[in-house]
């Protein structure tokens, strides 16, 4: 649920409100099973924050339990039926929800009557005979740590009823025998064929907001003469948040590709960054890398022996596409727990100036470019965080280059085994090391220049938001606002081109002190593959935005319900604000909101006629009365809370 703005894994999560919540996961969970495959339905309960999420007790009203952070998976397993659930990393009411006999066996199996299975998150189980006891099915992740000798052990004394270890064992092999009877593939298949392009499409399409457009600014005409293109994100794709819910897509599309394959020939066109929009240097991608044979990325190669032996032979060969990797469970037939790895490719400069390259690791690693040692990330390693908590810091140095030159990288890393450092909550034993470098920018002189370009051209589009390095598995932010020099990048070309369109990019709500100051303001989320293309299809009027909030934008993180509250306060979050979560408290205080929960404009009007309420639901004819087509999503809501009762999407 999303109790917070802050929360760094919201953007894998539907709504704050519990109806809309568990309606959607239902619809997923019967797509995911339509197919064969078995839906786990995660994470059970109340895990709705990162900071402390193994240890924290969330101290919460049964009420707001059962009527805000239980009843969507309640109305999951109703609707959806999916084969297992998971069980989250903390505590509910002093427990863990692992070996909560009231969440897993009164609740979820008695009260509810599910009969599938139950398992752990991943090392979130943390007992033998109490997870057994409560009815955990199945630890996870293999090979088991509380269910081997500890469970032989624990049997012999007592601790463990045989009858507890039976009734798990059952629900494992009901489940097993389901899933046995689906084919599995021999070769690893691809979905990433023309109608697959065409869904991802037309869901990114369809879940832009148009949260401002006061001046009828959009659509805008392709045939627009000048367009500046402005921040950081109009080059990178927003195709995800950050942690294990990203997966290495077949590819992506930038606001810059979406916008740039849509506009008239002969238009001309200024881009300019701005500012940074990172935590983390960007890694080397596409646009900047190929590796030996030419394509884009890196190519890596797996040695017995560091690079100081200089007769060493590979014995294993790869390639990436980004700059990137975590060695969770690689297998070789010639590596041990010890052994070296090498990526190098060559780097192109897309113009000159002062380039600044960032190495971080599980392992110890050190950057050459041009064969010159520029970061030593082996000799002195400090804790940084990455990787589950494993990895190094990034360790950042310059260096000078020059548009129409290439030069080569390499990066030397260990794998886990040779790190300097303790290790996180999740064993990579193959390590992991991240490589990424971007032009080193001067915010004033960024900004300037933005400022200038705005200037120069008919119109303007600024892109602005968050990314992968700021909403993530692993870390909550610490604030609404975006990243430094965003907000004085927007407000600065507003002042010269009020008519500016604004977009953003991001999973959760972020702050926007220049809004009143925009005339049109879109919200396009992480929208996947197809994020850029279908960015420029609602910019340009191919297609008309039908997209509503399912968060309230506050104004300001101190007017949110859970502000004084979120986190922990010495090993406990306590959900004062009790059911008024999101519009429920705003509606309660009458303040603090600035795009309400469901709010999403058309490019065209719509009006309701012929309402006929009845005790069997309620009847409306929606009109189309502009000069679009276009689609508009009904709300209805009952009181006394003022819940949302159906959504439907004519």
């Amino acid at each position: 649920m999303h109790r917070s703005p802050l929360n760094g894994r919201g953007f894998e999560s539907f709504s704050e409100d519990p109806c809309l919540s568990g309606i959607l996961a239902a619809r997923i969970i019967e797509g995911v099973q339509s197919g064969g495959s078995a839906a786990v339905l995660k994470h059970f309960v109340a895990n709705d924050q990162e900071t402390e999420k193994r240890s924290v007790d969330v101290v919460i009203s049964d009420r707001a339990l059962r009527e805000i952070y239980l009843l969507p998976f309640q109305l999951a397993l109703k609707y959806g039926k999916p084969e297992a659930v998971m069980s989250s990393y903390n505590k509910v009411q002093g427990v863990h929800c692992s070996e909560s006999k009231n969440l897993l066996q009164e609740i979820l199996r008695r009260e509810w009557g599910f009969d599938g299975l139950i398992m752990s998150d991943w090392f979130g189980t943390y007992s033998t005979d109490a997870a057994f006891a409560a009815g955990l099915d199945l630890e996870m992740p293999g090979p088991s740590l509380h269910r081997s000798t500890t469970a032989h052990l624990a049997l012999s004394t007592g601790k463990l009823q045989m009858k507890d270890v039976d009734a798990a064992a059952s629900n494992v092999l009901r489940f097993v025998q389901k899933l046995s009877k689906q084919e599995v593939a021999t070769q690893e298949g691809r979905r990433d064929f023309p109608e697959d392009r065409e869904v991802n499409h037309q869901l990114a399409t369809e879940s832009i907001v148009l949260l401002k457009n006061d001046r009828d600014v959009l659509p805008l005409s392709t045939d627009c003469g000048s367009l500046a293109l402005l921040g950081p994100n109009v080059k990178n794709a927003a195709a995800c948040g950050g942690g294990s819910a990203s997966l290495n897509p077949y590819y992506t599309t930038s606001a810059y590709e979406g916008i740039i394959s849509q506009i008239a020939p002969g238009t001309e066109v200024r881009y300019e960054a701005g500012v940074y929009s990172h935590l983390l240097l960007p890694v080397l991608n596409k646009n900047n890398a190929i590796n030996e044979d030419g394509l884009p990325g890196a190519t890596i190669e797996f040695f017995h022996e560091p690079y100081s032996v200089p007769s060493r032979i590979p014995f294993d060969k790869t390639t990436v596409k980004e700059t990137a990797y975590q060695l969770m469970d690689y297998k070789h037939a010639q590596n041990g727990e010890n052994f070296y790895i090498s990526m190098r490719g060559t780097f192109i400069p897309e113009c000159s100036g002062t380039y600044e390259f960032g190495l971080a690791s599980f392992g110890v690693s050190n950057l050459y470019i041009e064969e010159k040692l520029v970061i030593d990330n082996s000799t002195a390693q400090e804790p940084g965080g990455m990787f589950f908590g494993s990895g190094s810091k990034e360790v950042r140095e310059t260096f000078e280059m020059e548009q129409g030159k290439t030069y080569t990288f390499r990066m030397e890393a260990g794998s886990a085994s040779t790190s300097k450092l303790l290790g996180g909550m999740i064993d990579l034993p193959g390590g992991a090391c991240r490589l990424g470098a971007c032009l080193k920018l001067d915010p004033e002189e960024g900004i300037r220049r933005a400022v200038e370009a705005a200037n120069s051209c008919k119109n303007v589009i600024v892109v602005a938001g968050l990314n992968g390095d700021y909403e993530k598995e692993g870390r909550d932010r610490t604030t609404m606002d975006m990243p430094e020099g965003y907000d004085a990048l927007i407000s600065a070309v507003l002042a010269v081109q009020p008519s500016a369109i604004i977009v953003t990019q991001a999973g959760t709500p972020i702050s926007m002190p220049w809004r009143s100051e925009a005339h049109s303001m879109i919200h396009s989320w992480y929208g996947g593959n197809e994020s850029g293309n279908a960015l420029a299809d609602v910019i340009f009027g191919k297609a008309n935005p039908s997209g509503k909030l399912p968060m309230t934008f506050p104004d300001r993180l101190e007017n949110t319900a859970s502000f004084l509250t979120f986190g922990s306060d010495n090993g406990k979050a306590r959900y004062d604000e009790g059911i008024f979560v999101g519009y429920r408290y705003h509606d309660a205080v009458g303040r603090g909101v600035a795009f309400a929960f469901g709010h999403g404009l058309s490019y065209t009007t719509f009006a309701l006629r012929d309402l006929k309420v009845s005790s069997e639901g309620i009847q409306v004819v929606i009109e189309n009365t502009g000069n679009m087509s276009g689609s508009e999503v009904l709300q209805l809501y009952i009181s006394a809370d003022r819940e949302i009762s159906s959504f439907k999407r004519p």
